[in-house]
């Protein structure tokens, strides 16, 4: 009868909500138009979503019809693309710094057609100056890309990591600090504006990533899948700005995080979302070995969030 259709619906949907609160992914490179065939050749690794990042610029690519392509190499798997990637230096002003604030509209403007609601990427920074130097800009510029991705019901994301840089110097990106994070958003308070988070990039300043969540589980908008290895007897013996690596980059389920307890503290948070593994980095596993440490990343995530959902036959 009525009654029970009633109550079918209302599982089904909340079934897909608990299944699907926290996927687990990966990133594919979408800079010079392999992005589609790409996610043909992986689609059917058990990666559940996928986010196509660009390097700097889209190099002219016409992005709505990448998009239809990549909805196109998913067909009808259970993938999705909540989140597009768009990494370059967009406050200055030389010819990529614009080619990459022009990726940044136009990856707005046509993230729809991947289905994403997302937009991911660094800040921007003036160069070699101090931090809050940048602020001005900042504001000027992502104001208004808010506002734009705003009236396209879309979120700003920006990546923790430092690319080298510091609080004095530095290039790309100035969201790598919990302190820089109360500046920027203290410029701009906008709703649509937060992080792409990741434990890995707290680590390599020795920054302890887990009470971050407690803190900004509502700015973060997106995660990625990036861990890391504190060498501590490096530190001991050579210190951080010595010869030896202190710290290096990881693949999840090769570093020092504890997934259980990130995962725990995201769902603690009411967080739901793509964590996209972004591979690459890994000393050990790469190259010829990098698909098995990535997949050997989204099983080890997957387990961190616990398994598969189960539905009670009550």
């Amino acid at each position: 009868g009525p009654i029970r259709r009633h109550f079918s619906i209302g599982t089904v949907t909340l079934i897909n909500q608990q299944e699907k609160s926290i996927r687990i992914g990966t990133m594919v490179s979408a800079s010079k138009g392999q992005a589609a065939e790409r996610i043909s050749q992986i689609a059917d690794m058990g990666f559940e979503s996928f986010e196509p990042f660009f390097w700097q610029t889209t190099n002219g690519q016409d992005i709505a019809e990448l998009g239809k392509r990549c909805r196109e190499a998913i067909g009808d798997r259970d993938i999705t693309m909540s989140t597009l990637g768009m990494f370059g230096n967009p406050l200055e002003e030389t010819d990529m710094d614009l080619q990459t604030l022009q990726g940044w509209k136009d990856c707005i403007d046509n993230a729809h057609h991947f289905g994403a609601t997302c937009v991911a990427g660094f800040t921007g920074r003036i160069r070699n100056k101090p931090l809050p130097d940048s602020l001005p800009r900042y504001k000027q510029i992502w104001s208004e890309l808010a506002k734009r991705a705003a009236d396209k019901g879309v979120k700003i994301a920006f990546e923790n990591c430092a690319m080298d840089g510091n609080w004095a110097t530095g290039d790309w990106n100035i969201a790598h600090n919990p302190d820089a994070w109360e500046l920027m958003f203290n410029e701009t308070p906008d709703d649509n504006i937060g992080l792409e988070w990741e434990p890995c990039h707290q680590m390599v300043y020795l920054i302890d990533p887990l009470p971050q969540i407690r803190k900004w589980a509502s700015k973060i908008f997106h995660v990625h899948g990036k861990d890391a290895t504190i060498r501590w007897d490096v530190i001991r013996e050579h210190g951080i700005f010595g010869k030896h690596p202190f710290v290096l980059m990881r693949t999840p389920g090769f570093g020092d995080s504890n997934w259980t307890d990130i995962i725990s503290e995201l769902r603690l948070a009411g967080w739901s979302g793509s964590i996209d593994i972004e591979g690459w980095h890994d000393p050990v596993y790469r190259d010829g070995l990098e698909m098995t440490g990535q997949v050997h990343g989204l099983n080890h995530l997957k387990q961190a969030r616990g398994g598969d959902f189960v539905v009670d036959p009550v």
